[in-house]
């Protein structure tokens, strides 16, 4: 086939998803119908297997990998990372436990690769997915733990996102009727309107010039590339680090590769990369998989849930809020996004209350998610792959 036509083949399925996860309000996840939706059109022959091969996203992803954990690393502010530590270590504290009570439970039971597999996209999003499935690849592991990274990624959200909106509406009804509202939310508007002033400031003619942010973007992916063949370290890791170290200083915009208007091809090449093994899988193989998907979502899950218990006792948080925050990692971004400003809607009694809701919920859940599914997950699904 055309590399143009299967693209867009590839496309149309990520956009359909895109679609029904936005009528749904992320209430079901737009992956989740890509992938699905691939995977019956290749079951029945609608598309050919090879319909990702073909479509030469592949080798963008090879190309934009590094980039994008850079781009990952320009997210959110160094700053606003240090002003939220808690919800950092509420959610580092949540995807540990996961991990370890998974290596305990699920790798005895059906075996160490089978809990690589799980553990990385558990924890996280695509990009995790996508490098844990790179790793299974290339270990030649059997087709059955292959596809099954994308199952995780495919439904972890579903018992995550009701879970989490039971828990921050419990948190959000007690703060409108303890009275701490107005303060938390004071608290909360000031972190996120705190100075930004950064050691290096770039011209504005090179810091909106796309071509240049995403060669600097390139720079950092193969700066990292590079450091990682003599230091053995994982390159998604070193480009994660220097990500957030160049956003520090000033040396590229923060959400990079967006203001390189190359986002979105760097993601269509992270989600053909995952779907791959779905395409070239029999329902046989799926089949397989499912009781380990399961039994990976509920233990965790459970895992992630009294990891962020624990770590909100111990930093003396409320237990609703923590466990939210721990949850980001089964869902990240927009879903943390919309899933407070929903429960703000609907416990805030005035636009002047669910403004105050909202600003008290947000910067915790944002950064939350983005420290479990844009870093923490990277860096477990990296070390992970790497034993295999």
């Amino acid at each position: 086939m055309e590399p143009i036509y299967a693209a867009a083949i590839i496309l149309a399925f990520i956009a359909l998803g895109e679609l029904v996860s936005i009528w749904s309000k992320a209430r079901v996840p737009g992956l989740l119908v890509a992938m699905l939706g691939a995977f019956i059109a290749s079951q029945l022959g609608i598309i050919p297997t090879t319909t990702v091969d073909d479509s030469m996203l592949v080798q963008i992803y090879a190309i934009l990998v590094a980039p994008l954990l850079f781009h990952m690393g320009s997210l959110i502010p160094l700053r606003t990372m240090a002003q939220q530590w808690r919800s950092v270590v509420i959610a580092c504290a949540g995807m540990l436990v996961a991990v370890l009570i998974m290596s305990v439970t699920i790798a005895p039971l059906f075996g160490f690769e089978t809990f690589v597999a799980g553990a990385g996209p558990l924890a996280g999003g695509i990009v995790a997915t996508g490098l844990t499935t790179e790793g299974l690849t290339a270990a030649g592991v059997a087709s059955s733990i292959i596809v099954l990274p994308a199952l995780v990624l495919m439904m972890q959200s579903l018992p995550a996102m009701p879970m989490t909106n039971f828990l921050l509406r419990r948190y959000a009804i007690g703060l409108r009727d303890s009275g701490d509202l107005e303060h938390l939310a004071a608290a909360a508007q000031k972190t996120e309107e705190s100075a930004k002033k950064k050691p290096i400031t770039l011209p504005d003619f090179l810091a909106n010039n796309e071509l240049f942010v995403l060669f600097m973007i390139l720079v950092g992916g193969s700066v990292a590339t590079l450091i990682s063949v003599p230091t053995h370290i994982p390159s998604s890791i070193i480009a994660l680090i220097l990500g957030i170290a160049s956003t520090a200083l000033g040396l590229t915009p923060e959400r990079a590769m967006e203001k390189a208007s190359s986002f979105g091809i760097a993601m269509a090449g992270v989600v053909a990369v995952v779907m791959a093994p779905l395409l070239a899988a029999s329902l046989d193989d799926v089949l397989k998989a499912l009781v380990p998907m399961v039994s990976i979502l509920l233990i965790g899950g459970a895992g992630i849930m009294i990891g962020g218990f624990i770590a909100t006792k111990l930093l003396r948080w409320k237990s609703t809020l923590g466990m939210s925050v721990a949850l980001t990692a089964m869902y990240g971004f927009p879903a943390d996004y919309l899933l407070t400003n929903e429960v703000a809607r609907s416990v805030g009694r005035n636009p002047e209350e669910r403004k105050q809701l909202t600003d008290a919920m947000l910067p915790a859940m944002l950064v939350g998610g983005f420290t479990s599914v844009s870093a923490g997950s990277v860096v477990i699904a990296s070390v992970l792959v790497s034993f295999l």
